[in-house]
């Protein structure tokens, strides 16, 4: 009887009254110390090939739409996939030729 009371917001004690509201401060949303708007250039730092035409492009909008049908001579679609980048592994050597190189050049010094 007494939580139902409580639920519905009257006081326990004095049931006449409702319970007082409590103000909660409003918090204000976290924000960035420059007041200003992010913009998103369409302007690329470095020029990037197409693999669709073969052209350089500096403008991401120009390079989206060599990938259309109707930008590139082949007439083909092709899909933009990922960003991410290959890691590179490097090229295995054969060491035996350094090390007859490195004899070499040492024989040469000597003589």
């Amino acid at each position: 009887m007494a939580d139902d009371a409580y639920r519905r917001g009257y006081d326990l004690i004095d049931w006449s009254k409702p319970l007082p509201k409590i103000h909660k401060p409003r918090i204000a949303p976290a924000r960035g110390a420059f007041p200003c708007p992010m913009l998103a250039s369409d302007m690329l730092d470095e020029p990037l090939y197409s693999g669709a035409d073969g052209k350089l492009y500096t403008s991401k909008a120009a390079l989206r739409a060599s990938y259309l049908p109707s930008g590139n001579p082949d007439g083909i679609r092709y899909d933009e996939v990922g960003n991410e980048t290959i890691p590179l592994t490097p090229p295995e050597t054969d060491t035996s030729g350094i090390d007859a190189s490195i004899q070499k050049a040492i024989s040469r010094l000597n003589a």
